[in-house]
């Protein structure tokens, strides 16, 4: 009986990464869709990583602890080239980018056992676990993405949509 709870818990923290990773993407989506190519580019101050720098830092980072560190590919990682972007790409195609990764993370994820959480992993030269990278991973994403929407809004100023607005009375409180 413990055994199939703790399949169940497994199952659980699964299904809640791939909600994790699929809101995170939208939060992305949802702010470059409120700027230019040029914006996404810019240095909101010159000691700060611009929009486009996060992203490709983001998917430098799911990369290696995602597909390399959980799903054995070879780590392709070039952790100053995500922040020395000499050539930008256009928005639509960080995007598509971003989003493709976000897929093959979703897929890995889809067919992650519940054993295979508690398997050790060595990831940039740390010493982990599947769950662990999982879940450091994750919280890796969502402070990048909150980054990239607080960036968005001082580069929109008054025109900024956030991404969450309250749905009832409840909520805005």
């Amino acid at each position: 009986m413990r055994h199939e709870s703790g399949g169940k818990v497994a199952r659980a923290f699964i299904a809640e990464t791939r909600e994790a990773l699929a809101q995170e993407r939208r939060r992305i989506a949802h702010s470059l869709r409120q700027l230019g190519d040029e914006q996404i580019w810019r240095r909101p101050e010159p000691h700060v990583n611009c929009i486009g720098n996060i992203i490709l830092h983001l998917c430098g980072n799911l990369r290696q602890w995602f597909l390399h560190g959980i799903g054995g590919e070879v780590d392709v990682r070039n952790r100053p080239a995500e922040f020395a972007v000499i050539d930008p790409m256009p928005k639509d195609r960080l995007q598509e980018t971003f989003d493709s990764l976000v897929m093959r993370i979703d897929a890995l994820l889809e067919n992650l056992s519940a054993e295979t959480l508690i398997e050790p992993r060595r990831i940039q030269g740390f010493e982990t676990n599947v769950l662990s990278a999982i879940y450091s991973t994750m919280t890796h994403l969502e402070g990048h993405s909150l980054q990239v929407a607080y960036i968005t809004h001082v580069l929109t100023g008054d025109r900024y949509e956030p991404f969450w607005k309250p749905d009832n009375q409840e909520q805005g409180r």
